[in-house]
């Protein structure tokens, strides 16, 4: 079989399996919406709305109707994995429209909260191997991502950007009402303990960086997939909006070889249904 074949295939395993991709929620199905970069709308089976990493009105491969906040309608539960803008930017804006809590590295929210840019009651703190269950039937554990974090923020007073302490770059792994399991990595490069997280929490569905540059690229995420996670499914993300973040689908999958899990290559704006 052609590498474009097994591509192919991957792709449209979307279509053909029970992880198949959806217009419609459907009852007691998790649904998935892929924004761009790192952000996704989840959607539970209980019909809670999950966040995570939401960078929608600067994006540039954000559909255009989500660059509109209130597109998203509600929002249950706000995600975001470290302070760099690609993955902050709007998450203040919709924990104010929503009035719910920011989830985000401890120190991080700390910052935040200490710049005024939300009010104590949005940033809960939490850490590295800390589980929280912000929403009846939902279990949120906070994971190591090997990255950076920083925060730069605008001071109103002198017109100029400034770099502050944005804590320590983290990944979740997201335990739904029915005991599904999604591990949203991040930015990260490699790290070994990712066998440790893989085997300890067993997640179902793995998003992964695959861009390169700033994170894993197509080489490093195909040899944790096969090495070291192991998962069911894999979404890629964080390619793709960033001229520096090269990698593609195609070369992840290339790389995967044999070995490869459910690979459903979204575009922004497509969902799947597990």
């Amino acid at each position: 079989m052609s590498l474009l074949s097994r591509f192919l295939q991957v792709v449209l395993l979307a279509a053909l399996c029970p992880f198949a991709m959806a217009q419609q929620p459907a009852a007691g199905k998790t649904e998935v919406l892929w924004l761009g970069q790192s952000a996704f709308r989840i959607t539970t089976p209980g019909g809670k709305v999950i966040v995570t990493d939401p960078w929608l009105r600067q994006n540039p491969v954000t559909p255009a109707e989500y660059k509109n906040l209130e597109a998203l309608g509600k929002v249950d539960l706000l995600l975001v994995t470290h302070g760099h803008f690609d993955h902050f930017a709007d998450a203040p804006a919709l924990a104010l429209m929503h009035q719910i809590p920011m989830y985000a590295p401890g120190d991080m929210n700390q910052t935040v909260g200490l710049l005024g840019i939300l009010p104590a009651n949005l940033v809960p703190r939490f850490n590295k191997s800390g589980t929280i269950n912000p929403l009846p039937g939902i279990k949120v554990t906070m994971v190591r991502a090997e990255h950076s974090s920083v925060i730069v923020w605008k001071n109103p007073a002198s017109g100029k950007d400034e770099a502050h302490p944005g804590g320590e770059p983290v990944g979740y792994i997201i335990e739904l009402e029915n005991g599904f399991r999604i591990y949203h990595m991040g930015d990260t490069g490699l790290f070994a303990d990712m066998k440790f997280i893989a085997d300890y929490y067993k997640p179902d569905l793995v998003l992964m960086p695959i861009g390169g540059h700033f994170t894993m690229g197509p080489a490093d995420a195909a040899y944790a997939t096969r090495e070291w996670l192991r998962p069911k499914a894999v979404i890629p993300m964080h390619y793709g909006a960033n001229p520096l973040g090269k990698g593609t689908p195609e070369e992840y999958v290339r790389a995967l070889g044999d070995a490869a899990p459910r690979v459903l290559a979204l575009k922004p704006g497509e969902k799947a249904l597990f």
